[in-house]
């Protein structure tokens, strides 16, 4: 025997020794079963092909939902929930094909930024940290900020999706009930132009709460906490967003036009809030009031997850929601649903953050544990 059967002969002798694997078994078992049905019955080998990209479809579907997060599973639900109702409700828009088209064209962005923001981490485990990792772990990160003010100015086209009427008598009545005037027009007594730069200069502070809570969260790298905090802006918000398209009220600006005895004069803080108006107002979605809702939601996250920051925006907070009447935004019952929508924020958004998959742990440092974990079981 020579070189070349001997050889022969010890490769037949180990395949023998090997287990065999039965035809049907194994990882792909099923799908070999579902095959070779298929080409014994029709004889088309093209059952394969279709096969094939239906099991990559749902390869594809399943890598993009282990990049969702908690904060998506609620935006991408509100889009839905959005788009929905706009399709019901369709013959009260101008252009309802193209508010579709322009939440589908966000939720798609969100998606993929999330994968970007998941492969990239993954990269990062293998080759490091690089600068791609860090683009997109940052704006994986802060993107919810973006996705907020969208959802606002959108509510512009909204807020007569269901009910082409303004119903802001019925909040100027439940006002003048409660408190015997109409708040915003009794408070212009007082109105001096140091006290109207003051309140605009409060107003102004709601731009800052969950940038800064979500900043300190961020810088140390408590990452459920900082997902937390912008889980429960997100559900008071969709919340708010929803109530104000099936409750569309102006605001007293808007309203109360021809009651006013004038303006509201004060200095640069009344001046940059004069030229976001000007540029950002929003006809209508006043009520429940979103700035009260979103410094709600914040302010919650501070005591869950920050108590001494809760103690320094707890007074910012109260004045805020005093300046949005003081500055003719909201009546008081905006104020007050707002502070319940900010309130259901945090409670549901508590429960949402305990499910599995709530949050994908970054590479970029250690995970950090959040202060106060007992909070979590609260409302659940």
């Amino acid at each position: 025997m020579n070189v070349q059967e001997q050889s022969e002969s010890r490769g037949r002798a180990s395949a023998l020794a090997l287990p065999r694997r039965k035809f049907g078994d194994g990882e792909f078992g099923e799908l070999e079963r579902r095959a070779t049905g298929a080409l014994a019955l029709t004889g088309d080998a093209s059952y394969f092909v279709s096969l094939s990209r239906t099991e990559s479809t749902r390869t594809e579907l399943a890598r993009i939902w282990t990049a969702l997060g908690a904060f998506e599973w609620v935006a991408l639900a509100y889009l839905i929930f959005s788009s929905m109702m706009i399709f019901v409700f369709s013959k009260n828009l101008a252009r309802p094909w193209k508010l579709i088209g322009v939440q589908a064209i966000v939720a798609t962005l969100i998606c993929m930024l999330c994968v970007a923001g998941a492969c990239g981490e993954k990269r990062a485990q293998h080759e490091g940290v690089k600068v791609a990792t860090r683009f997109w772990h940052f704006w994986r990160h802060w993107y919810p900020h973006l996705f907020f003010l969208f959802c606002f100015e959108e509510l512009g086209h909204l807020v007569h999706l269901i009910n082409p009427n303004w119903l802001d008598a019925k909040l100027m009545s439940f006002d003048h009930r409660m408190f015997g005037v109409h708040p915003a027009l009794w408070l212009e007594q007082f109105a001096t132009p140091l006290r109207n730069d003051f309140f605009q200069l409060t107003y102004l502070t709601y731009f800052i709460y969950l940038l800064v809570l979500g900043g300190i969260l961020y810088y140390r790298k408590e990452w459920h906490a900082y997902w937390s905090v912008m889980t429960y802006s997100v559900v008071g918000y969709a919340i708010g967003y929803v109530i104000a398209t099936v409750f569309p009220i102006q605001s007293p600006w808007f309203a109360m036009a021809g009651m006013w005895h004038g303006e509201l004069r004060g200095g640069p803080f009344t001046a940059t809030i004069n030229f976001i108006e000007h540029y950002g107002r929003v006809h209508g979605a006043a009520f429940p009031s979103q700035h009260v809702a979103g410094s709600v939601a914040a302010l919650w996250g501070a005591w869950r997850f920050r108590r001494w920051l809760f103690w320094v925006m707890l007074p910012l907070v109260a004045a805020m929601c005093f300046s949005t009447v003081w500055g003719r935004y909201h009546y008081a019952a905006d104020v007050f649903g707002g502070m319940v929508t900010g309130t259901l924020g945090y409670a549901i958004g508590s429960c949402i953050m305990r499910r599995r998959g709530a949050v994908s742990e970054p590479v970029l440092g250690k995970k950090r544990i959040p202060r106060f974990p007992r909070d979590d079981n609260r409302y659940c």
